[in-house]
């Protein structure tokens, strides 16, 4: 983290350009990398453009081997693109648009790893976020196109995070969506409405909002919740949609702390999915629901190094014998542990950054952690992510 400054005014910043910046107080979201100011120029009719972007890459090592037989499966190490993106951005006037287009990947903890190619053609495309924005005042825009989710205290691309890989809790959020969406800020309250696809399935039948009170300069407190409206049986075949979560409801209730040099954000979720959606997926018999808490923290020991860390825990209800529906990947009954410790640098552009992460889950239904028998029961993980930033 290079800045604890927050913006208290009253013009909505679109909620992706929160996430670019130091912190993001309007969405329980934060982000640790301060990009650089963004380069202008004139775009004739369209007025004045800003473009920033990010390129970096990763290398990974993990004590089980990646599943799978292709890259980078069978092996306890990889190494590959974590971002290679351009942002374009109009922020002013009645009409403006936000692009972020090229190649990411996203790494979470306890899962597998594939390529960033196979990722960003498999999940949003080389387009990952996209929108028009309508913004008739200050306090009030309309925003419609692939918009990043309401949802959670982190966001998708690792550069926007104060961990190299999104958390246990992560897994049950959405990240991006296709929909409208409506803001508006009074004083220090913001609230954010969106009509949405959910898990990106392209059926619109989720409704998702978020209302965020900041009490002071120092503290505030975020409420997100939302859900699928309807029933979704049919999901698309990529990694972006999982058939179980298109189906959930979602809560999160969370509180930041913003100091000189400290930054904490702990937040309890809440998810369940209607028995009548599990039994239409296949999944199992019987209504069943995950239950979540977090911290992350991050604290400034210079100007140019910081170091965060995240503790979670999260349980699957039920039992491997009830009908319940694994919903976390670790199974019915089952519950899981994380800790992960990031210390940062950055020079202007530059950053460099190194991960620990360790995983403990007590294992149902005869589910596991990669390795040679799928089946274990801790992950131990480390990362090193690297590069540059305009």
């Amino acid at each position: 983290m290079k800045s604890s400054k927050r913006s208290y005014g009253h013009k909505i910043i679109p909620l992706t350009v929160l996430a670019l910046s130091p912190l993001a107080i309007g969405t329980g979201h934060a982000s640790p990398l301060a990009l650089p100011s963004p380069l202008t120029f004139q775009a004739g009719p369209l007025g004045t453009l800003n473009v920033q972007g990010v390129a970096s890459g990763y290398a990974v090592w993990q004590d089980n081997k990646f599943a799978g037989s292709g890259n980078p499966g069978n092996k306890s190490a990889s190494a590959d693109i974590s971002n290679g993106q351009v942002i374009i951005q109009k922020n002013s006037g009645l009409v403006q648009f936000y692009l972020q287009a090229g190649a990411y990947n996203v790494m979470s903890l306890g899962s597998n790893f594939v390529s960033t190619g196979t990722f960003t053609q498999n999940t949003f495309g080389a387009l990952p976020v996209g929108y028009l924005e309508i913004a008739p005042t200050d306090n009030f825009n309309v925003q419609i196109g692939k918009l990043p989710t309401l949802i959670g205290a982190e966001y998708t691309f690792s550069y926007q995070n104060w961990n190299i890989e999104r958390g246990l809790l992560w897994g049950q959020e959405n990240a991006v969506n296709k929909g409208v969406q409506a803001n508006y800020t009074m004083g220090p309250v913001t609230a954010s409405v969106s009509w949405n696809d959910g898990f990106y399935s392209n059926r619109f039948n989720w409704m998702t909002g978020m209302l965020t009170w900041a009490i002071n300069k120092q503290n505030s407190v975020f409420f997100q919740g939302g859900g699928n409206l309807g029933q979704t049986e049919y999901a698309y075949s990529s990694i972006a949609t999982t058939p179980l979560q298109n189906n959930e409801s979602i809560f999160d209730v969370g509180y930041t702390y913003t100091g000189a040099n400290l930054v904490v954000t702990p937040y309890v979720q809440y998810t369940s999915v209607p028995a009548s959606a599990i039994q239409a997926l296949g999944a199992g018999t019987r209504k069943t629901s995950t239950i979540g808490a977090a911290i992350l923290a991050d604290y400034s020991l210079t100007d140019k190094i910081s170091i965060a860390g995240r503790v979670e825990y999260i349980s699957n209800s039920g039992n491997p014998n009830d009908g319940a529906a694994n919903l976390t990947g670790f199974g019915p009954g089952s519950h899981a542990w994380s800790l992960t410790v990031t210390p940062t640098y950055q020079d202007g552009g530059f950053f460099a950054r190194a991960e620990l992460s360790y995983v403990t889950a007590s294992m149902q239904s005869g589910t596991g952690f990669s390795g040679s028998n799928g089946l274990a029961q801790n992950q131990l993980r480390g990362m090193v992510e690297t590069g540059f930033m305009f």
